[in-house]
């Protein structure tokens, strides 16, 4: 999963460093990922895993870092297999 994400995110993010530099639980925001960039990273995730964010998950926590990303989509997986 995380690198589905991180493939994502060298996609859409727009790092101004490489993906693979980053730590799972690094900021993305620090690393340089604007909240425009986000936006597209959620698109582009919603795409990939064919899941939808809802509102409540629609915040800078949620895309703060590859781990709070995997921890969402694990949830959402989850719920759509329920």
């Amino acid at each position: 999963m995380k690198d589905r994400i991180r493939a994502v995110l060298a996609d859409q993010g727009r790092l101004p460093l490489p993906v693979e530099s980053i730590d799972d639980a690094d900021d993305l925001y620090a690393a340089g990922m604007t909240s425009h960039a986000s936006i597209n990273v959620m698109l582009g995730l919603e795409n990939a895993f064919d899941v939808e964010f809802p509102d409540r998950m629609l915040n800078r926590s949620v895309f703060s870092s590859v781990d709070s990303i995997a921890a969402a989509l694990n949830e959402l997986c989850s719920e759509s297999i329920a």
